[in-house]
């Protein structure tokens, strides 16, 4: 088991500490010819696929590169929307780096607080009397559990906390080039 990320959230759902390994997963790169065969859109300051998955580029993949050069959000290197450089036949052909963007810091708070909101909903309407809530949420690519305290509150140094960052690093390395 390999070890992403770990959040740190209080009892009011505010994320305390955040701790990522981020590996860039697989990237896709392709030349293309005008016009540009994928639908993408602007979403949350990045330029992102809409529509038409192909030769290893997802929807939600978002443009990384163009031409070998980094993308700053939305905006070209020298400061031009990308929307509008894709619009141009004479930027053609092009090649485009696609990939999973990194989350932004507000993106990481929304992500903590929307999952402490599912884990308080969870504990309320269990059937049974004590539920601890959400323990574990398993997906076909990931798993995402849940440590309580006992105190409620994540203190960094916590025993509690301590011994559950403990069995998680049992289980497996951080970072998933381990």
């Amino acid at each position: 088991m390999v070890i992403f990320s770990v959040y740190v959230v209080n009892k009011a759902g505010g994320l305390i500490y955040q701790y990522d390994n981020y590996v860039p997963r697989a990237e896709a790169e392709k030349t293309f010819s005008y016009p540009l065969d994928l639908v993408l859109k602007h979403h949350d300051e990045k330029v992102i696929v809409s529509f038409g998955q192909r030769d290893g580029i997802r929807v939600g993949h978002a443009v990384l590169s163009i031409n070998g050069v980094d993308v700053n959000g939305k905006n070209t290197a020298d400061g031009k929307d990308i929307l509008e450089y894709f619009k141009d036949p004479a930027n053609y052909p092009v090649s485009i780096r696609f990939g999973r963007a990194r989350l932004s810091s507000n993106e990481k708070l929304m992500l903590a607080s929307m999952f402490h909101s599912l884990f308080a909903i969870g504990s309320q309407l269990s059937p049974e009397v004590g539920s601890s809530g959400i323990e574990m949420l398993e997906t076909d690519v990931f798993k995402l559990h849940c440590f309580q305290t006992l105190t409620g509150q994540c203190e960094l140094f916590d025993q509690n906390l301590k011994s559950a960052l403990e069995v998680a690093e049992k289980a497996g390395n951080f970072g998933a080039g381990s």
